[in-house]
C-alpha cells in the first residue's frame, strides 16, 4: 500500500502527516513556532523557522507512523495562505519576517490605492476588496519599508510569494505556486486565471517577482525532505489550507460548503466551474485547479476563532485552559447582555472593516467571569453565522450542506450554539485534519495513485442538529449586530 506525507503549515503550528492510500491518518507531529508581535499589533512569522519546522515535523510523523521513509510516495501542501513572504533568491535569505494574514500593517497602502481610484478595479478582477488583509499589500509594504526588499528589488532577485511558494522554492528548487494560493493574493485575475500586470504594477511588483501558477495537483519538483527520504519524492498537491479542508471534506459540487476552525475561520462554498456573481459582504476566489479544471469558490473569512480562546488564556487569564470554555460558558444561561466583538485586528467578512477594535459591550456591575467567557464563545458563532448569512444572499448556489472541522468543533457548547444560530444541521468530521486530509488526497490523485471513492470510503461524521427556535436565535443575532454596529459607528 502506498503512503503520503502531508505537510499542514498553519498560523500556529506546522503539521506533518502520514496517510494511507484509503485516506486513513497513520501519525501526526505538531511542531509549533513564534508569533512575532508588537505594540501596534503586528503579526509575523520567521520564515526560516518555518522552514525548519516543516522539515522536523515530517521527520517526526515518519518516525510515529513506524514506517520506512522510501514508503512515502508522494507529498501533499497545506499552508495559512495570506501570509506573505519576501526572499532574496540569490542568497535564499528572508529579506524580512513573513507578514501573517492577520496583521493589518498595510493599511497605508490600500488606502493609497483607493484614493487612487483602484479599488473598484482590484474587486472586479480579483474578486477581492482591496484590503490590508491580503498578501498584495503586505507585498507593497515590505517594498517600502525593508532595505533589502528595495535591493533585491533593484538586482531582480526579489521573489514573493505566500508560504507555499517558499516552501516549495526551498524543498523543491521550484518557483511556483497554485490557483487556490494565488487567487487569495490580490493579484490573480480571476478571468484570464493570470496574474495582472496592471495589479502587481500598482503594488510595486514586477512580473519576475512572482512564482509560476500551476494546477493544484500539478508536478511540483521533488524533494528529500531535508535527507529524510532516501530518494526524491514528487510533490504533487498543493492548497491553500482552507480550500485543501474544503477538498478533504469532499465538498466536490455547487452549495456544498465547509467551516474550518482555527486561528481564525473560512466559510467557504464551492460555486462550480464558472465565476459566480459577486455577494455582498463575502468574496470570489478559486477552489483549485484539479484534472485541468478549476472551481470557484464564495468565501467568508474571520480573523478571530480559536484566537479568542488563546486570548482569554494566554493574555487576560480568564481561563486556565482553553478547553474550560465551553464548560464555564454553558455554566451561564445567558450572557447577561455582554458582547464580545473581536475586532482585535479589525473585521473581517461580511463588514471588512478593519479600523474598528476590539470591546465588550454591554457590562454592568453584575458582570461576572462566565458572562465574558459565554461572550467569547458566542462571539464566534455569530461571526460564522454573519458569514452564512452573506453567502445565501443574492443568485447563485444555495449553502445546503455544511460540514465542519477544527480543533474547536470538539467544544460541544459552541457546537451546539452554531447550528443553532445557522438553523443549518453541521456535519463534524471524525477526522480533525482536514487540511492535511486535502493536500495529501490531492497529492495522491496528482500522482495516479488514489481514486476519490477509495479515498473517503472509511470518511465518518456526527451530526449537529438545531434546537433552539428561530425567533430566539434571531434575537441573539440582531443584539450582536447591534453591538458590532456600536463599535463601526465610533461611539464608544
Amino acid at each position: 500500500m502506498a503512503l503520503f506525507l502531508s505537510i499542514d503549515q498553519s498560523t500556529s503550528v506546522t503539521k506533518g502527516l502520514v496517510w494511507d492510500s484509503e485516506g486513513r491518518l497513520l501519525a501526526r507531529a505538531d511542531v509549533p513556532h513564534r508569533q512575532l508581535t508588537n505594540d501596534l499589533g503586528w503579526v509575523g512569522h520567521d520564515p526560516m523557522e518555518i522552514l525548519r519546522n516543516t522539515l522536523r515535523a515530517a521527520a517526526l510523523a515518519v518516525e510515529k507512523a513506524e514506517v520506512r521513509p522510501e514508503e512515502i510516495r508522494a507529498v501533499g501542501i497545506s499552508n495559512q495562505r495570506e501570509t506573505a513572504v519576501c526572499w532574496d533568491a540569490s542568497t535564499g535569505e528572508p529579506v524580512c519576517e513573513a507578514v501573517v494574514w492577520q496583521c493589518g500593517r498595510a493599511s497605508e497602502q490600500c488606502a493609497r490605492l483607493e484614493a487612487q481610484g483602484l479599488a473598484d478595479s482590484v474587486k472586479a478582477k480579483t474578486g477581492l476588496p482591496l484590503s490590508p488583509y491580503f498578501s498584495a499589500a503586505k507585498f507593497a509594504w515590505m517594498l517600502e519599508n525593508e532595505p533589502k526588499a528595495q535591493q533585491a528589488l533593484a538586482r531582480g532577485t526579489l521573489r514573493c510569494g505566500t508560504v507555499d511558494a517558499w516552501l516549495l522554492w526551498n524543498l523543491t528548487g521550484t518557483f511556483a505556486t497554485e490557483y487556490s494560493n494565488a487567487s487569495r493574493t490580490q493579484l490573480l485575475n480571476l478571468d484570464t486565471l493570470d496574474w495582472d500586470a496592471e495589479l502587481a504594477a500598482a503594488f510595486g511588483l514586477t512580473a519576475e517577482c512572482l512564482p509560476q501558477i500551476r494546477m493544484s495537483d500539478s508536478f511540483f519538483g521533488e524533494t528529500t525532505m531535508g535527507g529524510l527520504f532516501p530518494k526524491p519524492v514528487p510533490v504533487h498537491g498543493v492548497l491553500g489550507d482552507s480550500h485543501a479542508a474544503l477538498y478533504g471534506n469532499r465538498c466536490m459540487r455547487p452549495g456544498e460548503a465547509k467551516v474550518t476552525y482555527g486561528t481564525g475561520s473560512s466559510l467557504m462554498m464551492n460555486a462550480g466551474p464558472q465565476r459566480p456573481k459577486a455577494r455582498e459582504g463575502v468574496v470570489t476566489s478559486l477552489a483549485w485547479g484539479v484534472q485541468h479544471e478549476v472551481n470557484y469558490v464564495l468565501e467568508g473569512n474571520v480573523n478571530y476563532i480559536g484566537a479568542v480562546i488563546q486570548w482569554l488564556t494566554q493574555d487576560v487569564e480568564l481561563l486556565e485552559r482553553a478547553s474550560d470554555a465551553g464548560r464555564i460558558a454553558a455554566s451561564v444561561p445567558s450572557t447577561n447582555g455582554v458582547y464580545l466583538v473581536p475586532a482585535f485586528s479589525g473585521l473581517g467578512a461580511p463588514y471588512f472593516n478593519d479600523k474598528v477594535r476590539a470591546a465588550f459591550v454591554g457590562m454592568n456591575r453584575s458582570t461576572k467571569r462566565a458572562h465574558l467567557v459565554r461572550a467569547a464563545e458566542e462571539c464566534i458563532a455569530y461571526q460564522i453565522a454573519d458569514v452564512a448569512a452573506a453567502l445565501q444572499a443574492g443568485e447563485g448556489p444555495a449553502l445546503r450542506d455544511l460540514c465542519a472541522d477544527g480543533g474547536p468543533t470538539r467544544d460541544a457548547f459552541l457546537m451546539q450554539l452554531q447550528a443553532d444560530l445557522l438553523g443549518l444541521p453541521i456535519r463534524i468530521s471524525a477526522t480533525e485534519e482536514l487540511s492535511g486530509a486535502g493536500a495529501a488526497f490531492c497529492a495522491a490523485r496528482g500522482a495516479g495513485l488514489a481514486e476519490e471513492d477509495e479515498w473517503f470510503s472509511h470518511a465518518a461524521y456526527r451530526e449537529i442538529l438545531p434546537h433552539m427556535p428561530r425567533e430566539k436565535a434571531e434575537e441573539m443575532m440582531a443584539g450582536w449586530r447591534r453591538a458590532v454596529e456600536l463599535l463601526a459607528g465610533g461611539t464608544l
